[in-house]
């Protein structure tokens, strides 16, 4: 049986024979049956998909792709697969063909991802399936892509598919599961840093990757992760990374104006395009088609907005937080977005019968926290001497108040945004006691 330390991969982590750079100065292993991975059509097609898709209508330089996404993932893999063969339970638990799953998983975690994905994931959609499920399309029977897992890796892409979309509830994969997605995961390791980078912002950067991952362990039963007391400062600076980025950046009231405003046209046209044809396009295939669909549609003004020669993005009208606003925030935040968009012509027409604005029914978006809530940071810490597993939120205030349920109420804000045009003649209205009233009708 072949040992972790005989995976091409791990072996060629620092001998510096094969690899492609990747930002930031990221030297990362490219075997031949990696390389025949990347190579495929499937995978070629992240090339095409932004990572952060409106982002870069606010930070221009965030306009990186799924494709180099990837690369680092699968870096980060190698790296956490590295530190957890030196645990002798980690070695019991997963064999080098389980590992070899996970570093294939790694690659290919979104594979089933189209353009600007969340936002339309979070419109509710009837029978719209997740990006997860949808990765088994690529890996049918006859695709290239599901040829060289057998072929080269000698992976079947059930294998893979039952990681990326889980369907068993074993140890060992619950395990692979964790390292690929949970409170310190491979993937949030270089999101966070990589986004931070391309958005020219320092907040995803500050914590100590280094020492968080020499940290790594198994936890007391022996399906997921843990972090060393050594670990915990570089834990929490991550903890606090995340909880800024999503303030800064991904919740930015600027690039969530952009997000309100395709989302509301996307919503308005999504019956007039071919939607499993859509999400098998790039970026600009998808705006080519939405473009095109908007045509002479109330909705044209919000993505000619957004895709056209000229950017116009709306203006806050109002925002709402859970700690100012709670009682108007209560009640819209965690609304199924359907009843979001009759919220929101409900205070337009309001809004014209009694100020007279001559609103439009594209002129004014609601933008509010979708029903799902982020995963929250729980992990363990290991306390050798003491022999224990704790909590990492019971040890550490900066968690408990940054990475449960509290992140989302915080991070995530209830705005109304408005075509510039009308700015200047709703700055005094009582937009609390409107939108309340808009809710209740």
């Amino acid at each position: 049986m072949r040992s972790l330390e005989e995976i091409p991969e791990l072996a060629d982590l620092h001998s510096g024979r094969s690899l492609i750079r990747v930002p930031a100065e990221q030297n990362v292993p490219f075997t031949p049956r990696v390389r025949a991975i990347v190579d495929t059509a499937e995978f070629q097609r992240l090339n095409e998909i932004s990572q952060l898709g409106l982002v870069s209508k606010v930070y221009p330089g965030a306009r990186h792709t799924r494709f180099e996404h990837a690369l680092g993932v699968y870096h980060n893999a190698l790296l956490y697969l590295r530190q957890l063969s030196k645990d002798s339970r980690f070695r019991e638990r997963v064999s080098a063909h389980q590992a070899e799953v996970l570093i294939v998983s790694s690659l290919l975690h979104d594979l089933g991802h189209w353009p600007f994905c969340h936002p339309i994931e979070d419109l509710g959609i009837s029978g719209l399936v997740p990006h997860e499920v949808r990765a088994s399309r690529y890996l049918s029977e006859n695709a290239e892509l599901s040829h060289v897992l057998r072929e080269q890796w000698g992976i079947d892409p059930e294998e893979v598919l039952e990681i990326l979309v889980p369907q068993k509830s074993e140890t060992g994969l619950k395990l692979l599961r964790s390292i690929l997605s949970g409170p310190i995961d491979v993937d949030k390791m270089d999101y966070l840093d990589r986004d931070s980078l391309h958005c020219g912002v320092p907040y995803g950067r500050n914590f100590d990757r280094q020492r968080l991952i020499q940290s790594l362990v198994l936890n007391e039963e022996g399906d997921g992760l843990a972090i060393t007391e050594k670990g915990k400062t570089a834990a929490e600076l991550m903890v606090f990374a995340r909880y800024v980025m999503f303030s800064e950046v991904y919740w930015h009231h600027a690039v969530r104006s952009a997000t309100s405003m395709f989302a509301r046209a996307f919503y308005s046209i999504h019956e007039k395009v071919d939607l499993n044809r859509l999400f098998h396009s790039t970026d600009a295939e998808m705006v080519f088609e939405l473009r095109a669909a908007a045509k002479n549609a109330p909705s044209e003004t919000l993505i000619e907005s957004l895709f056209g020669s000229q950017r116009i993005l709306y203006k806050r009208a109002i925002e709402l937080s859970h700690d100012q606003q709670s009682r108007a925030y209560t009640a819209l935040a965690g609304r199924p977005y359907s009843e979001v968009v009759a919220i929101t012509e409900r205070l337009i027409s309001r809004l014209n019968e009694e100020e007279g604005l001559g609103l439009s029914e594209m002129d004014l978006v609601l933008d509010t926290p979708p029903p799902h809530r982020e995963v929250e940071f729980s992990i363990d810490i290991l306390f050798p001497k003491q022999g224990d597993f704790r909590p990492l939120q019971v040890v550490s205030p900066v968690v408990d108040a940054l990475a449960t349920r509290q992140f989302d109420d915080w991070v995530k804000r209830v705005r109304v945004f408005i075509h510039p045009k009308h700015r200047d003649a709703t700055t005094q209205l009582d937009w609390e006691r409107l939108l309340l009233e808009a809710v209740s009708n």
